[in-house]
């Protein structure tokens, strides 16, 4: 009984042993690589499992790149995964690139990958180029038609200016601004509606892929809407503020008419009020003449009579342009 009870816990730590071994040690994925002829050993990989690395990120690539015929070492590898990059995508695009004949080394690829850009993508783009196509683009032409434009613009990836070189929004804004200043010095919309190649030729001419990460093989006009008539809506925009002003302007003529005459009448009662009072004085003229005795009684009823015919003459005058509209009828 004893021996049985040694024998099952001398087994059980051998199965327990082997199933941590084979835990820890990834023995299948060192087969793999041995069979792929890829000289790795076992303490390498245990290695990697002491230095939080995941041991199938590092061989499955180098599997891959000697299979391509690459020689790249493990360390590298390692040391790139570390750093935070993508293995797999870095050997991926070694691989396309020498397929390609293009000229690409494992530390530019890496810096590449380490920068933030896909350098596979960029290798594909290289041999495959993209097209990237813009927004519509709105120019006013010099006779004030709107025009708006969308374009395709034909790219290839730089592979050596890729680090550091601006992107595809840099290149359709230029693409746009080049759009928009070849409109903007058109004579009238229906030159360019008639060559839009014209535009192609001369945006391609100023050499916008300066500082990009990209060759700029063409760009194409899509399509050109025309839009608004910029010109007639400004005109009629500076006509109504015309108008405005020139109803300001009236309306404060207006006013100084209108206070000028305010400031008449003003001055015609002031001069009313000083006839009645002038008018006022003279019964007491009057009395003081008589009193003194330099006017008399005869000179006064003359003065009166020639008052009350002078009232009579009045109102006989006023009584005949009233009656003038009927004799005429």
């Amino acid at each position: 009984m004893d021996d049985f009870l040694l024998v099952a816990a001398i087994v059980t730590g051998a199965i327990i042993f082997l199933w941590l071994f084979f835990t820890f040690i990834p023995v299948g994925l060192w087969i793999s690589a041995v069979a792929a002829n890829v000289k790795i050993r076992i303490g390498t990989l245990v290695g990697m499992k002491l230095r939080r690395v995941t041991p199938a990120r590092i061989v499955i690539p180098q599997i891959k790149a000697v299979k391509a015929g690459l020689d790249l070492s493990i360390n590298k590898l390692e040391a790139h995964y570390l750093a935070g990059g993508n293995v797999d995508r870095v050997v991926n695009a070694l691989i396309a690139a020498q397929r390609a004949n293009i000229g690409l080394e494992f530390e530019r690829a890496a810096a590449i990958d380490l920068a933030g850009r896909d350098v596979l993508e960029a290798v594909q783009m290289s041999v495959n180029p993209k097209v990237i196509e813009s927004p519509g683009i709105s120019a006013i032409a010099k006779n004030g038609i709107e025009l708006i434009a969308k374009a395709k613009i034909t790219v290839r990836a730089n592979i050596d200016r890729l680090i550091g070189g601006a992107g595809e929004q840099t290149i359709i804004a230029r693409v746009g601004e080049g759009i928009v200043s070849t409109i903007g010095s058109s004579e009238s919309h229906a030159e360019v509606l008639e060559n839009p190649d014209n535009i192609s030729k001369i945006v391609l001419g100023k050499g916008l892929e300066a500082g990009t990460a990209f060759e700029i093989l063409s760009i194409d006009i899509a399509d050109i809407d025309v839009g608004r008539n910029v010109g007639a809506q400004l005109q009629t925009d500076q006509a109504e503020a015309d108008k405005r002003i020139a109803q300001a302007k009236a309306e404060e003529r207006r006013a100084m008419a209108v206070a000028v005459e305010q400031e008449m009448r003003a001055s015609v009662q002031e001069m009313r009020a000083k006839v009645v009072e002038a008018e006022a004085e003279v019964p007491r003229a009057m009395a003081t003449a008589l009193r003194d005795g330099k006017l008399g009684v005869m000179d006064y009823y003359n003065m009166m009579n020639v008052i009350s015919d002078t009232q009579m003459r009045h109102s006989i005058a006023g009584s005949d342009e009233h009656k003038r509209p009927e004799q005429s009828t």
